[in-house]
C-alpha cells in the first residue's frame, strides 16, 4: 500500500510550498537590528514570510522515524508553513494511530500550516498551537514518543527540557540545523551522557542531530548483607555491569533470597 506521502494532494502541496521556498533567500534581517538581540517573536515577526523547510531527504528520515518508533503523541517545535509536519503527520496518519502536536509563534504561519495540512488531507492528524513553544507545549499530555525540533535554535534547550518529564522511555528527539552555533548548548546537553540520552549526528546536510531518551539515571545505594557481600534490597534494579555501546549502565533484578530471583 502506497505510503500518505504519494498521494497526489500531499505531492501538490508540498511542492507548492518547496517551490516558494526558493524565494527565501530574498528576505534578510534587517541591518539596523542585531538579529541576536532580538526576542523569539521579534524575529517571528521579521521572517513570517520565510519557510526554513526540511528538505525533501530529511523529510522522508522524519517519516520513516515516526512510522518505525510508532509514536502516540509527536511534538514538533517550529511549525512553519507545515512542511516538516506533513511528513510528520503522513506518518502518523499510515500508522492508523498517534497526533502530532506542533506550534509555531507566527499568526501568519499558523493559519498557512493549518489550511497547507488541510488541503494536504491531514489536517485531522495535527494540532497547530499557536504561541510561545515555552508556554503551548507546557500542557501537552505525555507520553511523548517523538520530538522534532525545528525553531529557534537557541530555545531548543529550554523545549527539551520542558517537554522531559512527559518523554517516553526511548523516545526520539530529532535537532533539525543542529550544526548552527545557536544551538551549541542544547548539542552539548544532549551529548553529555548524564543528562539521560544516547545521540548521534545524522550525515546529511541538514545538520540533524538524533537522539534516543534513556532517562536519568539513579545511583543505587549498596546494602551489606550478613556476609558482607555488597547486595540490593530484594527485586530492585541491580548495576551488573556497563554498556560501552550506549554508556550506559547494564541492569537486572536483586534476588529476593541468596540463589533465588524475584
Amino acid at each position: 500500500m502506497p505510503s500518505a506521502l504519494a498521494a497526489p494532494r500531499v505531492g501538490a502541496v508540498l511542492s507548492r510550498l518547496y517551490a516558494a521556498a526558493t524565494h527565501d533567500s530574498r528576505h534578510s534581517w534587517p541591518p539596523a537590528r542585531a538579529r541576536a538581540a532580538a526576542s523569539p517573536a521579534e524575529r517571528s515577526q521579521a521572517f513570517q514570510d520565510v519557510s526554513f523547510p526540511v528538505s525533501a531527504e530529511a523529510g522522508n528520515l522524519l517519516y520513516a522515524l515516526v512510522r518505525a518508533s510508532r509514536p502516540q503523541t509527536v511534538v514538533e517545535f517550529g511549525t512553519s508553513f507545515g512542511v516538516s509536519t506533513i511528513y510528520l503527520a503522513a506518518a502518523v496518519a499510515d500508522n492508523g494511530a498517534g497526533h502530532v502536536v506542533t506550534t509555531e509563534l507566527s499568526s501568519k504561519k499558523v493559519q498557512a500550516a493549518r489550511s497547507n495540512l488541510q488541503q494536504a488531507g491531514l489536517g485531522e492528524t495535527v494540532s497547530v498551537l499557536a504561541g510561545d513553544a515555552r508556554e503551548t507545549l507546557a500542557a501537552v499530555a505525555g507520553p511523548v514518543g517523538l520530538v522534532l525540533l525545528d525553531g529557534w535554535k537557541d530555545l531548543f534547550l529550554p523545549v527539551i527540557r520542558l517537554l522531559e518529564p512527559k518523554l517516553a522511555p526511548g523516545a526520539l528527539v530529532i535537532a533539525n540545523d543542529g550544526k548552527l552555533a545557536s544551538a551549541a548548548a542544547y548539542l552539548s546537553y544532549v551529548r553529555e551522557p548524564a543528562n539521560g540520552y544516547v545521540t548521534a549526528a545524522f550525515p546529511n546536510g541538514d545538520g540533524i542531530e538524533v537522539s534516543s531518551w534513556a532517562g536519568h539515571q539513579t545511583p543505587l545505594v549498596p546494602q551489606q548483607d550478613q556476609a558482607g557481600i555488597t547486595a540490593q534490597a530484594p527485586g530492585t534494579l541491580q548495576a551488573v555491569d556497563w554498556c560501552w555501546r550506549c554508556e550506559l549502565p547494564a541492569w537486572r533484578l536483586a534476588p529476593t533470597a541468596r540463589g533465588q530471583r524475584p
